[in-house]
């Protein structure tokens, strides 16, 4: 509830009574606030002027470092800091000088105080600007974007009023052009921004199709080595907007800075509860390729801190994908390989003051308002005990957990650290019957490990606050979190949960059924790992969250298998042709290339006989106008043979339907040359073949405005084809499980690991082309 002096209090700083109720319901920024207004006034010894009100709200709000809020505050009641300017100034320099004490012979001099900026210095500045731009004035006169000059004039006056800047822009603009005329009071044509998932749905599209972006399609290393980033080097943490200091800072930086040698270090926390998917494609390749492009390391650290959800099949899983996409961990680790010293922390934390224990239920907990606990400030000694008692087993679950005592961004109140949980840990057994949460565990697990930066997304946001307060309250080296934006599909779901649903209700087959977007499915489906990464590359390390269209993804298969997929020839729908006029009286042996746009890049030998088959759509008795391959009067040539079939005979059975035809052939260079070259197969493996398409029907399955009846009614009933019976040519026959083809005019396709001896699978992996029905 606020008391009438704290609102009396704000409110005379200019605030409005709703913004001062809303600061109110924040506890640090009210404290803050309400020290800096106490000692303004009484250093003013009068009432506070509202320029110098925003600026004392300004500090508060912006302030990380409490212990610089009197030094902050001094400059603003003597008005030596003034504007805006100059306190964004002083902040960025209080955040970057830590140490006591300050130099104020160098603080006055980056923050301009005493500098004087005269009326005619602001008037010479506004002239020069608008010169530079004087052209393109006259021509869209009052359309034309004022903010550019204010912009430039403010640039160069760097500590001059903005109010004065503005006048004088408006008196010389009006001095140039004139009063306003009616042209000048229509309204400019509006440009529509783009949402930013539309600009990088753009960027990607424009790098498909065109081969380059406005980054010049460069790759990930050269993107996670550049400066687009402005991530901080190593030592220097403090120098990150946002960072917390504290008086031991600096000392740990410089030990930090021993143990590494000033190197990158990175960490890829998955938890081994599920199998990964495309978006922590983006997250692997962000932590492991920013430490490969910074010459660092990246530790592989499962964060197993929850026993009842993590299976062995899960650790494996991740740690091969991980392999297969081409990283190798500097050293894979375990959250649990510190409980030890993670337990000894939660006492310290506890000595300190800063944790107690709490015997509020789960469900007590949940939703936006909580209530407080009543046991907050339960004595030191007492929680103590009770951790203890936690520790041996006396509380059942749920009974009892360990809370830390801070505020969250997102109003959070003092989340959990250690939870009861019965059930055997996979490494640690029924050692620990407590267990440690993600927001107590992975910074204290970054600080462990001396990780330099701590890349997770934008979820995590909300966690910054915890995470630097826990490294600081406990007095160890603290990393920087660095958030950055997730990587979604159209037509997807990737939520572990949602996934066990499409299992259970027989949609798919398992975790890596080729039609979803698991790492493991898309393996199993035959993308390659290198197009993963070039797709990570192209979707670009900003930190917008994006979400993109399949087919992107696919245009990077497409990219790789074209130049490593070796060709093959296959038939899906088999109709058996009799050469009757054959040249030989056995088969002839055919030199096929495995690239024939490359053919030193080898060849591979298949059988041409009497007997081959082709497609059925590649024959029609009727055919439509416009249609290229065999029909009456209609030759086609065979692929790679150097021979042209003629239709002489159509075999029927008892119903009338086609059953096999008879051609007779002869050398294509013996006469004129037919309007399409069609594949066959002679003497061929009989295989299984899947044919794919997208798993739902909707770009987006979760939306219930887009689909109402929930994910599972959006399946497409049409998306696995399986073709049992498919003719395959015999040069595949010694291929492997992951083995890539490209099968001429039909697809790229990969060997499923369901073959075995006598009976390959393929799995279709991309078409040929886009489709031009996808979105």
């Amino acid at each position: 509830m606020a008391t009438p002096d704290s609102l009396s209090l704000f409110t005379a700083l200019g605030l409005s009574e709703h913004k001062a109720l809303e600061t109110l319901k924040n506890t640090s920024l009210s404290a803050q606030l309400r020290q800096a207004a106490t000692q303004a006034q009484q250093t003013l010894g009068s009432t506070i002027d509202k320029a110098t009100g925003t600026l004392l709200y300004g500090l508060a709000s912006r302030l990380k470092d409490p212990r610089r809020l009197p030094f902050l505050v001094g400059y603003i009641a003597s008005k030596k800091i003034h504007t805006e300017p100059q306190l964004s100034a002083a902040l960025e320099y209080v955040r970057g000088h830590p140490l006591d004490p300050i130099n104020t012979v160098d603080f006055e001099r980056e923050c301009g105080v005493d500098v004087v900026v005269t009326p005619e210095q602001i008037e010479e500045a506004v002239e020069a600007v608008i010169n530079r731009h004087q052209s393109q004035l006259l021509v869209e006169r009052y359309h034309f974007n004022m903010g550019l000059l204010m912009g430039e004039a403010r640039a160069v006056l760097k500590w001059a009023d903005g109010k004065m800047i503005k006048h004088e822009v408006d008196m010389q603009v009006l001095h140039l052009l004139g009063p306003k005329m009616e042209s000048d009071l229509d309204k400019k044509a509006k440009v529509v921004k783009s949402r930013p998932e539309e600009t990088d749905r753009r960027k990607a599209k424009d790098v498909v199709e065109n081969g380059m972006s406005a980054d010049q399609a460069l790759s990930l290393m050269e993107q996670l080595r550049g400066e687009a980033l402005k991530f901080h080097k190593p030592g220097e943490n403090y120098k990150t907007p946002g960072y917390v200091t504290t008086p031991y800072t600096m000392n740990l930086l410089k030990q930090h800075l021993e143990i590494t040698g000033g190197q990158v270090r990175t960490r890829f926390p998955p938890e081994p509860n599920g199998i990964l998917h495309i978006g922590h494609a983006k997250a692997i390749n962000f932590n492991f390729g920013y430490a490969k492009a910074n010459n660092g390391i990246c530790f592989l650290r499962y964060d197993d801190t929850n026993p009842e959800k993590e299976e062995a099949k899960f650790f494996t899983a991740i740690y091969d994908m991980v392999s297969w996409l081409g990283y190798t961990p500097y050293k894979v680790t375990y959250a649990s390989d510190y409980f030890d010293q993670l337990y000894a922390w939660a006492l310290e934390l506890i000595r300190r003051g800063q944790a107690y224990v709490c015997h509020q239920r789960g469900e007590e907990l949940k939703g936006h308002n909580p209530l407080p606990s009543p046991w907050r400030d339960r004595p030191v000694e007492e929680s103590l005990l009770l951790f203890e008692a936690m520790r041996k087993g006396k509380f059942a679950e749920g009974e009892a957990t360990l809370r830390m005592k801070l505020e969250m961004e997102d109003g959070k109140m003092d989340p959990v650290a250690y939870r009861v949980k019965y059930t055997p840990h996979h490494r640690t057994g029924d050692t620990w019957c407590i267990y440690p949460t993600y927001d107590y565990t992975h910074c204290l697990c970054d600080s462990i490990e001396h990780i330099t930066h701590s890349l997770c997304t934008k979820e995590f946001q909300a966690r910054r606050s915890s995470y630097f307060w826990l490294c600081n309250t406990l007095d160890v080296y603290c990393p920087v979190q660095w958030e950055y934006g997730r990587l979604n599909l159209h037509y997807a779901v990737v939520s572990k949960r949602k996934i066990l649903q499409l299992v259970s209700a027989g949609a798919v087959r398992d975790w890596d059924d080729p039609r979803l977007f698991t790492l493991t499915a898309l393996r199993r489906r035959g993308f390659p790992p290198e197009a993963i990464n070039n797709f990570c590359a192209r979707v670009g390390v900003t930190v917008a969250q994006t979400t993109m269209e399949p087919h992107l993804l696919e245009a990077c298969v497409r990219d790789v298998l074209n130049d490593t997929a070796p060709r093959a020839m296959a038939v899906l729908e088999p109709l058996r042709v009799t050469i009757t006029n054959f040249p030989a009286a056995k088969s002839l042996d055919i030199q096929v290339p495995n690239f024939p746009a490359d053919e030193r890049k080898g060849f591979h030998q298949v059988p041409f006989a009497s007997v081959v088959f082709i497609e059925q759509t590649d024959f029609k008795e009727e055919p439509e106008p416009g249609y290229k391959r065999l029909a009456w009067g209609q030759p086609v040539g065979l692929r790679h043979t150097g021979y042209i079939i003629e239709l002489q005979h159509v075999v029927k059975g008892p119903s009338g339907s086609i059953e096999s035809l008879e051609v007779t052939c002869r050398r294509a260079d013996a006469g004129e040359k037919p309007k399409a070259f069609i594949h066959w197969v002679s003497q061929p493996l009989t295989c299984e073949i899947r044919l794919y398409e997208q798993l739902f029907r909707h770009k987006n399955p979760e939306d219930p405005a887009e689909v109402p009846g929930g994910f599972l009614s959006d399946l497409n009933q049409a998306s696995l084809q399986v073709v049992k019976v498919a003719l395959v040519d015999c040069s595949v026959a010694l291929a492997k499980p992951f083995d890539k083809f490209q099968f001429e005019r039909l697809g790229y396709f990969s060997v499923d690991p369901d073959s075995h001896q006598g009976q390959l699978v393929f799995n279709r992996t991309v078409t040929l082309k886009e489709d031009p029905g996808k979105m």
